[in-house]
């Protein structure tokens, strides 16, 4: 009889963690086409979208489309977990449930529309992991 012995460290560094803003639908579908060729059954993604007091209807409305888009495109290959983060900003919230998760990746779109450049830094400051910028995921 003969037996294998695993580190299970070894068992685990094949897992990742993502994690992906879900607050606009269409930034969240295209991060979707980014993230699907590097899934595993193994990995976890994170849709992470913000609840803020003065959010529309609206926008709310989007991020509730934004987590379905990630878990229809995602949920087949890999475990997704819907997060809605009470925080000012969505770097705020990816940060929060990146260190919380321990993530090995946050993944985000390169928008134009409406973002500070201090929200930027604030998440290149405090990210706990490597962020990735999709240039084509600007909604």
């Amino acid at each position: 009889m003969s037996f294998r012995i695993y580190v299970v460290d070894d068992l685990l560094s094949d897992m990742t963690t993502f994690v992906l803003p879900a607050d606009r639908v269409h930034e969240s579908a295209a991060l979707c086409d980014y993230v699907f060729d590097r899934l595993d059954s193994d990995d976890t993604v994170h849709a992470v979208s913000t609840d803020s007091e003065s959010d529309s209807p609206e926008a709310s409305r989007d991020s509730d489309d934004a987590q379905n888009a990630i878990y229809s495109r995602l949920g087949a290959i890999a475990t997704v977990d819907r997060h809605t983060e009470s925080a000012e900003t969505q770097t705020q919230a990816l940060s929060s449930v990146a260190k919380r998760t321990d993530a090995d990746e946050i993944v985000v779109g390169h928008a134009t529309d409406g973002v500070d450049k201090r929200d930027v830094d604030q998440l290149l400051s405090n990210a706990p992991c490597p962020i990735v910028i999709v240039p084509d995921a600007a909604a």
